[in-house]
């Protein structure tokens, strides 16, 4: 219990996906100018992030490592997150359409989303059991959540602000999320502090 709390944790803050790895990007660029649309999009994350570890970990080493087809994990990861994602935006479109609306072109994007594939490959590649897995999945959910939400705001305040032509739209955008980034590395020393 106590290292999957470790594995939840350091994703959350430390490991942040979008903040220290990079992935995910262009949902967290394109979807974080409103938080209700942040907050939409980070729950989807969550659940295809989720279900994608829950099926791909038993796909890689129950199917593709017996029969020696490793080579075919990123097209069959690629396969089964673009059916998590179909299957979320045929859910939200029937039951959520005002979400499904302020998502728009980002929902079937979310196939594309690199932090999505990255959590399922990353799970392999740093050799996590099943329930580790899922844990890094529901860590790095949560993480992109928070980066989307807290990034929301930085980007409500930012409209009020007045910056040089240069800096105006995606410049100054790319500078606040650098610095957001920077502000997760202090989380290193807490994570590993209360969890030793």
């Amino acid at each position: 219990m106590h290292e999957l709390l470790i594995i939840l944790f350091s994703t959350i803050l430390v490991n942040n996906f979008v903040l220290s790895k990079f992935l995910g990007i262009c949902p967290f660029l394109g979807v974080s100018k409103k938080f209700d649309s942040s907050l939409g999009m980070g729950i989807a994350v969550i659940f295809v992030m989720t279900l994608a570890s829950v099926f791909t970990w038993p796909i890689f080493h129950l199917v593709l490592m017996p029969n020696d087809l490793e080579y075919l994990s990123t097209i069959v990861f690629v396969l089964v997150i673009a059916s998590l994602v179909q299957l979320v935006e045929i859910v939200l479109k029937r039951y959520v359409p005002a979400l499904h609306r302020q998502l728009g072109v980002f929902l079937p994007l979310m196939a594309t989303n690199c932090a999505i594939l990255g959590v399922a490959i990353l799970n392999i590649s740093e050799n996590l059991n099943y329930i580790q897995s899922i844990a890094n999945a529901v860590g790095g959910g949560i993480g992109f959540l928070v980066a989307m939400v807290m990034f929301a705001g930085v980007r409500r305040r930012m409209e009020s602000g007045v910056f040089s032509k240069s800096f105006q739209g995606m410049p100054i955008t790319l500078i606040a999320a650098s610095i957001v980034a920077c502000s997760f590395m202090g989380f290193g020393g807490v994570v590993e502090g209360i969890f030793g």
